[in-house]
């Protein structure tokens, strides 16, 4: 049997070549070089050349773009496409049709992040005209700023012309969502992520049109949060500097809204909360037995509502995730004056697990949120959740079948295929990984809101974290993205379309690591970036 290490260079070299074949054939024979796949393409042979003086039109919209989400994202599609070349060819020279701008018409005047708005688009790139204007037609603007990143991905500058072309058109794409929730979780307990790193994070994400990002803000390592509320609470940061303000945490939120991602902020409770006492230690059970929060003591819950009220201040998304996973009761038994209240309220640990869960349930709807729990609290509990609640499964394979089936709503995290810090978890493992697996009810499919790839940071910081996400979690966005017919069977007739958009995420400043061998891998060899 071959060694890992061996195997591991074979499918290295199988990579290579499939994609050195693929970028020899070249997108003219037929290959369309977009990521995620859209739901429909149709294309044509005539090269255009797209005026470096590119023009936005709204005429015809009926949003005003009030907050400047458009007029922003249109800039910011001109920066990546130019990727700061020096665009000084001369165009009568070339012969070839010049794009003189892009018409966008949106048919909404609401610009509300809700969860569920709808974010499809039709774009056309026309190959005569004059002046020649693509057009972009979407119900509302964040379906709009998806067809702008497709153009974007349309656009290539031409090195012996020092202009930016724009090959096949005419260009017809209609386009949608497959799933609504399309997430990446960071964690920024386990290591402190600066604000510049996490607005990374966020722009990384609209390139492969990912549309939540789960902030798993504490944990028992850390609390790195202001909470006006309960001020002391972010005495349980690693460093006085390691720390986000209240305002650090509106102006992420506003960051990722202008570019249509939604922030679904995280406490876990009662487990993973020891950094809550460095603060407030009447919040531990005991000095020498610090988790998980001590369940007898109402300040307890008065915390749990202080942070979901500041956290409505903040967090506009209609969820707030309240963890509930991997929490050892032992303390509880074990405390006399938990203990005590235990005998006095007729509970075991399991009964007081529920009932901690349950409360903090309704604290959170109380403040006009739907709650997400990890899954062992469907596991251990179902029936007594909230209808309101959407199971997030992250421990393997077959939970989500089994709540849909419970009429509950579900996101698929299973950390065998899904979890980013497991670095031998392959790319391809993250594309093949279908959420509806065994569920063929249609109103249950509708259950399934979409999945989630997650990135815990006990192992990354700054440093390496966009090379860790990137490109896996791309595969996993075209899996929530692109209609499932559409959908490849075989990973291999799509290894050279990730490797080009890998290389694009690098070109954009991404530091995307290379598809072949595990995650985070370094080149093996010098060579092209489409060929790693």
């Amino acid at each position: 049997m071959a060694s890992p290490a061996l195997r591991l260079r074979l499918r290295l070299l199988l990579l290579l070549a499939v994609a050195a074949t693929a970028t020899a054939r070249g997108a003219g024979a037929g290959r369309v070089d977009l990521w995620p796949m859209p739901a429909s393409v149709a294309r044509g042979a005539q090269t255009l050349l797209v005026s470096k003086d590119l023009k936005l039109s709204t005429a015809g919209s009926s949003y005003a773009d009030g907050k400047g989400i458009l007029k922003e994202a249109f800039q910011r599609m001109l920066a990546v496409v130019e990727l700061d070349h020096a665009i000084n060819g001369t165009y009568s020279s070339h012969g070839a049709p010049v794009l003189a701008g892009v018409r966008v018409a949106v048919r909404s005047p609401n610009d509300e992040l809700n969860f569920g708005v709808d974010e499809s688009y039709k774009l056309s790139v026309p190959a005569t005209g004059n002046p020649l204007y693509a057009q972009i037609e979407a119900q509302t603007v964040y379906g709009a700023l998806h067809a702008l990143e497709t153009f974007s991905q349309l656009c290539n500058f031409d090195f012996n012309a020092n202009l930016i072309e724009l090959q096949s058109a005419p260009w017809t794409i209609l386009d949608a969502p497959r799933f609504p929730y399309r997430g990446l979780l960071i964690d920024t307990s386990r290591h402190y992520l600066p604000v510049p790193v996490i607005k990374s994070v966020i722009d990384s994400m609209t390139f492969s049109k990912l549309n939540v990002l789960h902030w798993h803000i504490v944990d028992e390592q850390s609390f790195p949060l202001q909470i006006p509320s309960y001020p002391k609470l972010w005495n349980g940061a690693y460093s006085y500097s390691e720390r986000y303000t209240f305002d650090d945490a509106i102006d992420i939120v506003q960051y990722a809204e202008k570019r249509g991602v939604n922030v679904l902020a995280e406490i876990d409770v009662p487990g993973h909360a020891l950094s809550w006492g460095v603060g407030y230690p009447s919040l531990w059970p005991s000095a020498t037995c610090k988790e998980p929060l001590d369940v007898s003591n109402e300040f307890t819950f008065q915390v749990i509502n202080g942070i979901l009220s500041d956290f409505s201040k903040i967090f506009k998304f209609k969820f707030v995730h309240l963890g509930g996973d991997e929490v050892n009761t032992s303390c509880w038994s074990t405390t006399p004056h938990i203990k005590s209240w235990l005998m006095q309220h007729g509970m075991n640990e399991s009964d007081a697990y529920r009932y901690f869960v349950l409360r903090a349930q309704k604290i959170a709807i109380s403040h006009g949120y739907d709650i997400i729990n990890w899954e062992e609290t469907f596991n251990n509990f179902g029936d007594k959740l909230d209808r309101k609640t959407v199971v997030h499964n992250w421990l393997g394979s077959g939970v989500a079948e089994k709540v849909v089936a419970a009429g509950l709503r579900c996101i698929v995290s299973n950390q065998d295929k899904w979890y980013l810090d497991h670095l031998d978890a392959t790319w391809e493992g993250f594309y093949t990984n279908e959420p509806l697996t065994n569920i063929y009810n249609p109103e249950q499919q509708k259950l399934v809101l979409g999945g989630e790839v997650c990135m815990w940071g006990e192992h990354i910081d700054a440093s390496d974290i966009q090379q860790t996400i990137w490109p896996r979690a791309a595969a996993a966005a075209e899996r929530l993205w692109t209609p499932i017919e559409k959908l490849a069977k075989d990973t291999r007739s799509v290894t050279a379309r990730l490797a080009r958009f890998r290389c694009l995420l690098n070109q954009r400043g991404v530091a995307a690591a290379p598809l072949a061998g595990y995650g985070r891998s370094a080149p093996s060899e010098p060579g092209s970036c489409l060929r790693q």
